[in-house]
């Protein structure tokens, strides 16, 4: 079985209908690649909701938790703003470690 990180960061937010090819282009080509860059993440993927909200998550894996509070996604946050006209709501975060298996 291929082994899987222990820490995962998820973001889940919706976008009013008008600005989702915008705020996905952000997303994609501007925002995780700066998150990629950052030492300690491994990992991010994208997904729309089939059914329920909110609509987009965020999928990003970490080597430890404290990666969302470092320097190096602060900056990569703040190099990579979200487009003014952009509004996102329902935005729900969660920084996860796995239970099991434990290894």
């Amino acid at each position: 079985m291929e082994k899987s990180t222990k820490y995962l960061y998820i973001v889940r937010v919706d976008v009013e209908p008008e600005k989702e090819k915008e705020f996905n282009d952000w997303y994609n080509k501007e925002h995780i690649p700066a998150l990629l860059k950052v030492p300690g993440v491994i990992s991010a993927y994208r997904y729309t909701s089939l059914e329920g909200t909110p609509m987009y998550t965020a999928i990003y894996e970490l080597e430890k938790p404290d990666i969302i509070h470092s320097e190096g996604w602060k900056k990569a946050v703040e190099m990579t703003p979200r487009p003014k006209d952009v509004v996102t709501k329902n935005a729900v975060r969660n920084l996860c470690e796995r239970i099991y298996p434990k290894e």
